[in-house]
């Protein structure tokens, strides 16, 4: 599939504030999906291209949180590999989902992870007791989460932090850090597969990648600085405007399915 260069260009923008709010917040791709989408890119193809410059940012996120000495990584690698198996799993799910069926699940799931982000407590940076043993976090959430990322991703690296906070009793920064890991460990899972079915549109996604690679690591900076606090609110502003645009795009099920149940 051939890409316009402006439409390469505003995608390619799109990433880098996608990549420097990831590496802070998570939720880049509850930007990056939707602007796929909006562009015109088919939903798999859009899941899969994403995937790729997603990856970017979660190892560029990663790699900066290491050289920082922040992620923890005996207990972390295990927690990683079932976060590739899962992600793997998912990817390999999403090619028996129609189209039809991606179009009304993508603005749905949108809506709800706006509302996750409205309504989440806040996070707190300091360690508290854990609420379930390390085995049982990487063999049940790390590859759970995962399986969402290769299925859908948007806010993956949000859920991932929230359930080392709440699961694991980790301060916010420490979780931050660690999700990185995880989030970067699911995007290749899934991208292993996705590079396998050749649904990747690659030039873009190229694009995509090195700019959402170059924002991820100014927003790591900032991370450590600043936190995460005046990002989430903007997060649920882009989700909402970009789910309300995905259903007044003519054609979307999810907007037809609406329009039918309100005539």
């Amino acid at each position: 599939m051939e890409v316009e260069i402006t439409v390469l260009l505003g995608l390619t923008a799109v990433a880098f504030v996608a990549g420097f709010l990831d590496a802070i917040a998570g939720g880049g791709g509850l930007i990056t999906l939707p602007a796929l989408l909006i562009a015109g890119i088919n939903p798999v193809a859009a899941i899969a291209t994403n995937k790729l410059q997603a990856a970017s940012a979660t190892v560029s996120a990663t790699v900066a949180f290491a050289l920082n000495g922040k992620i923890e990584w005996r207990s972390g690698l295990p927690m990683a590999a079932m976060s590739f198996v899962g992600g793997a799993g998912g990817a390999l799910s999403l090619g028996y989902l129609p189209k039809e069926a991606l179009e009304t699940i993508v603005p749905a799931l949108l809506i709800l992870v706006a509302l996750y982000f409205t309504f989440a407590p806040e996070l707190e940076n300091q360690d508290t007791e854990a609420r379930i043993p390390v085995i049982a976090f990487c063999l049940l959430a790390a590859p759970l989460i995962g399986f969402y990322d290769g299925v859908f991703g948007p806010g993956v690296g949000s859920f991932f932090m929230v359930a080392f906070v709440v699961l694991m009793g980790q301060g916010v920064l420490r979780a931050m850090a660690n999700s990185k890991l995880l989030n970067a460990s699911c995007n290749l899972g899934a991208l292993t597969v996705f590079s396998t079915q050749g649904t990747i549109i690659l030039p873009l996604a190229m694009a995509m990648a090195v700019a959402a690679f170059a924002g991820a690591q100014l927003g790591t900076r900032c991370a450590v600085r600043f936190g995460s606090q005046l990002i989430k609110p903007l997060l649920v502003i882009i989700c909402c405007f970009m789910a309300i645009k995905l259903i007044l795009t003519p054609g979307n099920a999810f907007g037809e399915y609406l329009r039918w149940v309100l005539d």
